[in-house]
């Protein structure tokens, strides 16, 4: 009777991630200034079983309340740098997990640095964890699960700074009506199709390709806090979703240079570029609360399908 709940369990979280759509939840979408509205950044993907939570800004835990959230579910950590407005929120929630019983083991990724950083952190905040963690400083495709996989790339910020992906894979699907067409039996020979194989059946031969076909990959790309460089377009491209830091308009970009973030335009371009169905811009400086349509505007000369996150948006991919 256990084998047979635990293998119900296992097809059931597998069917899970086969239907269940990409989610973002914006938990804070500010720059370097918190506003009224807006709480320093970090934002939650949601996927099946997966709640991967990219930066953790001052507050980051109470926007999970906000949200009606728990923060317990949280899988994975994402850190693009160590800078104090993305990452100010950490001893927070770690603190908040421990005292709430969280029973999985945490991944924590990030630029190089970010061991040793944690390693202050926790010196600095000395406090009690008791669950299992690992902390690992990433590039290229570092998690590569059957479903999906994450990849970083380095950006050019003036410290060690990562942006990310999430690709959740495309599946191979049968075609229900050419099945039916071609009267194959279920059972193991039709399993062996789903994967992908020719089988034999009675004599005749049946090929995998023309019963399947393969769903479209589904993207999210997160670019947080960078200057113009030539890894930004190769990682995001194809993204269903790219979201982009929005510090610095085009009067300002000498001061965008300065503090090596992008301007309204090189983000305009990334996004047509890249061939990103959907740009979304957040961490928005403070300067723009009152004026989005700037921002908007200007990236909008270049690309059409965009928008500004506010705080607890939900978009999916």
């Amino acid at each position: 009777m256990l084998k047979f709940i635990l293998a119900i369990a296992k097809l059931y979280k597998s069917f899970s991630r086969i239907f269940v759509m990409v989610k973002v939840t914006f938990l804070g979408t500010s720059a370097q200034i918190p506003t009224v509205r807006r709480n320093h950044t970090s934002m939650l993907l949601n996927y099946g079983g997966e709640n991967i939570l990219v930066d953790c800004g001052e507050g980051t835990q109470r926007q999970f309340r906000k949200a009606k959230l728990n923060p317990c579910r949280v899988t994975r950590i994402l850190i693009t740098h160590w800078h104090n407005d993305h990452v100010l929120g950490l001893p927070g929630l770690l603190s908040t997990l421990a005292l709430s019983g969280y029973n999985k083991k945490l991944f924590i990724y990030g630029p190089r640095g970010i061991k040793k950083h944690l390693d202050d952190m926790f010196a600095a905040f000395p406090f009690v964890i008791n669950y299992d963690f690992e902390v690992k400083e990433v590039s290229g495709k570092f998690l590569d699960e059957k479903d999906f996989y994450l990849e970083a790339a380095s950006m050019t910020h003036g410290v060690p700074c990562n942006a990310y992906t999430f690709v959740k894979k495309g599946l191979l699907r049968v075609d229900k009506k050419k099945l039916a067409k071609s009267k194959l039996p279920e059972g193991p020979l039709l399993q062996k199709i789903k994967e992908g194989k020719n089988v034999t059946h009675k004599g005749k031969k049946y090929l995998a390709k023309n019963l399947t076909y393969k769903e479209e990959d589904k993207k999210v790309s997160f670019v947080l806090d960078t200057s113009m460089n030539d890894n930004i377009v190769p990682l995001v491209k194809d993204s269903d979703l790219l979201i982009c830091e929005s510090c610095f308009d085009e009067e300002l970009k000498e001061k965008a240079a300065e503090y090596k973030h992008l301007t309204t335009t090189q983000i305009g371009n990334i996004a047509k570029k890249s061939k990103s169905k959907k740009l979304i811009l957040a961490h928005l400086s403070q300067r723009y609360e009152k004026d989005k349509k700037k921002i908007l505007g200007e990236v909008g000369k270049l690309f059409k399908n965009v928008t500004i996150a506010d705080d607890l948006d939900g978009v999916e991919a």
